[in-house]
């Protein structure tokens, strides 16, 4: 598949989605990122905005299989990856919802931290290990999951060593008055738009496997090493607004999320080389939710989107290339 092909696929994709989903262009561009990187993405907004119909329709759209979970607080583990059942007097593992290629894991923060575990677990080894056998679980495998950040009163927040776990954060807005009369007026009929199925799971995974073919030069790799580095506050020349609002900054997989976002972009653009402004067009996503701000920011009302953005401006696109 050449670079076109790619952009084109993933251009109609896109389409059909927003044959369902009115607007949130940027969100759909995000998730599909991800999923083309083969990471998991979370999804944070209020009620109502679409999240679990975006998943479903993009399951639809790439004729892969999915799979939904509604996080409660009394979901048990097995709930998600299985169970053994005694069937003729032989132990039989009974496959659990995560066993799909496509997961949607609705407000994760409700669970208990034994259930996330059990999902994130997964999320990260590809398998489920279960009375000492271990089952794979299908190719590809991205999990989304929600959070609501209303309503927090008997939630278990997801700890930093999970957050870190997913390749991006993803934020979504409220739709403008625009999109709002667009989703009334296809909501409050009986006409369901219909949504065509452009990829299966085999082509999903020869585009999934070029992402990493192309090539990223080593002053963008030394690039984003500085992007990651800054966020820092022990670092010697840190920005006065890391220094004192930051406690701990991203790990080394916000570089890895910003590398591998990169290059799924640069091939949705039709170009099979990484750039800089590929590498900045992720950083929020990459960042945001793999650092951990102090109570001062809270009190002064400072978001880590704020300390990524005078990072961004601190640290221009390098120049010259090796």
């Amino acid at each position: 598949m050449t670079p076109e092909e790619y952009a084109t696929t993933v251009h109609a994709i896109e389409e059909e989605i927003g044959k369902v989903i009115v607007g949130q262009r940027e969100l759909v561009r995000a998730v599909l990122l991800g999923l083309l990187c083969e990471g998991h993405v979370l999804l944070e907004g209020v009620p109502g905005l679409g999240k679990t119909l975006l998943l479903r329709t993009l399951g639809e759209a790439l004729a892969v299989e999915f799979g939904r979970i509604q996080f409660t607080p009394d979901l048990m583990p097995a709930d998600i990856v299985g169970t053994n059942v005694l069937q003729e007097g032989t132990f039989r593992f009974h496959e659990g919802p995560v066993f799909a290629n496509v997961v949607l894991a609705d407000e994760v923060n409700r669970a208990t931290p034994k259930t996330q575990s059990a999902l994130l677990e997964a999320m990260q080894e590809r398998r489920v290990t279960l009375g000492g056998a271990t089952h794979p679980l299908p190719r590809p495998f991205f999990v989304m999951a929600t959070q609501n950040p209303l309503e927090m009163e008997g939630t278990y927040p997801l700890p930093e060593a999970q957050l870190d776990r997913f390749l991006f954060k993803v934020h979504v807005p409220f739709p403008n008055t625009e999109d709002l009369t667009s989703i009334l007026q296809r909501t409050t009929t009986d006409e369901a738009p219909s949504v065509d199925a452009l990829a299966d799971a085999q082509a999903l995974k020869a585009m999934l496997g070029l992402v990493r073919q192309v090539p990223a030069a080593s002053h963008l790799l030394r690039y984003v090493s500085a992007l990651v580095g800054a966020s820092h506050p022990e670092y010697a020349d840190a920005l006065p607004l890391v220094s004192r609002y930051v406690r701990y900054g991203a790990s080394p997989r916000a570089g890895q999320a910003m590398v591998l976002g990169g290059k799924a972009r640069a091939l949705v653009d039709g170009r099979l080389n990484l750039a800089a402004d590929d590498v900045r067009a992720v950083a929020h996503l990459s960042i945001r939710h793999r650092l951990v701000l102090g109570y001062e920011a809270a009190a002064d009302g400072v978001a880590a989107d704020a300390i990524i953005d005078e990072i961004l401006a601190a640290y221009p696109a390098p120049a010259v290339e090796d």
